[in-house]
């Protein structure tokens, strides 16, 4: 675990409070925060809510294969599938059966299976605990059927949401939350954790900044093969239009890389800092700070569509080819 991640996770359990809600950008570990805290809850150590989970007792063990009794995992089936957790046996079996695709959002009926789970004896005498992740992905309906168990939760249930768009989730859930804004680490020490990571300094230093800073979005970066080198040759490979340069990553990636590029360019024309990419990684321009502006917009509007375009090659080629002309064109 992150140090930054585990100090938090100390400040967090020694707080009374039923349900937190942590906020904050993707990449700063809301996820490992709040298995963090479940793992503690649930602990057999007796040290657990002063020290976190002791990591070999029967607890942490059934934890660490997913298969706790007393914890209920609610998340979209595509992301259960995505980190290993186990789907409800309705759902294992419609997806087997092909019967329907895993959801991206969490669905209703797994929210009444988290109420019920709720309102049942706990297994192991530790309480039970409720994880929502990403929090946003409920949707109205799915939201406000949690409402009155989180503002009145049966038993010793403890509720943990994680979002990376805390203002997508409605206002009634946050205000029955303890509400924990992440913590950024400093630039050292998650490079020096980046490199417990597999990642040297040399390559640590301007895939963090590639990342804004954000050391889990560095990883998630690594695995879809953005090296440093990637990375500084982006710029170049959009001038020219190349849709083959990110033909392995997922359009929302590719938005997000473009969004960057698009801002630093921006802030290049003012005479500002960077944030994200070198200066010499940047072509000389000549598109003005207006027609920048307007490119972000439009990719700001396809980032909404991004995780299930029509078809994604066409959808690559597009960002790809309207990059190119935005780029070449004169101010």
């Amino acid at each position: 675990m992150a140090p930054w991640i585990h100090l938090q996770s100390l400040s967090l359990l020694s707080q009374q409070g039923h349900a937190w809600l942590l906020q904050g950008p993707s990449g700063l570990g809301q996820y490992e925060l709040a298995t963090s805290l479940v793992s503690a809850w649930l602990c057999e150590s007796d040290s657990a809510l002063t020290q976190g989970s002791c990591g070999h007792c029967g607890s942490c063990h059934a934890l660490s294969v997913h298969t706790h009794a007393d914890l209920f995992v609610l998340m979209p089936e595509t992301i259960l599938m995505e980190l290993g957790w186990p789907l409800s046996e309705k759902a294992q079996s419609e997806i087997d059966s092909k019967s329907r695709k895993p959801s991206k959002e969490i669905r209703i009926d797994a929210m009444r299976d988290a109420i019920e789970f709720s309102q049942r004896t706990n297994a192991r005498g530790k309480g039970k605990a409720v994880l929502v992740f990403p929090a946003e992905r409920m949707n109205h309906v799915t939201a406000n059927a949690l409402l009155k168990t989180l503002e009145e939760p049966p038993g010793d249930v403890k509720f943990v949401l994680a979002t990376e768009a805390a203002h997508q989730l409605l206002p009634t859930v946050r205000s029955r939350c303890l509400i924990h804004t992440m913590s950024w680490p400093s630039h050292a020490e998650a490079v020096k954790w980046l490199q417990t990571q597999g990642l040297s300094a040399e390559d640590a230093l301007p895939l963090l900044k590639a990342a804004g800073g954000r050391p889990d979005e560095v990883l998630k970066q690594r695995n879809f093969g953005q090296t440093m080198q990637w990375w500084s040759q982006f710029p170049r490979a959009m001038l020219a239009g190349d849709a083959s340069y990110c033909s392995d990553l997922p359009a929302s990636e590719v938005i997000d890389a473009l969004q960057k590029l698009c801002h630093d360019l921006l802030m290049m024309q003012i005479r500002a800092s960077l944030r994200y990419f070198n200066e010499n990684d940047l072509p000389p321009l000549k598109i003005s700070p207006a027609q920048l502006t307007a490119w972000f917009k439009r990719l700001s509007q396809a980032a909404k569509t991004a995780e299930h375009p029509f078809n994604a090659g066409l959808m690559l080629e597009a960002l790809c080819t309207e990059a190119r002309e935005v780029l070449n064109s004169p101010a």
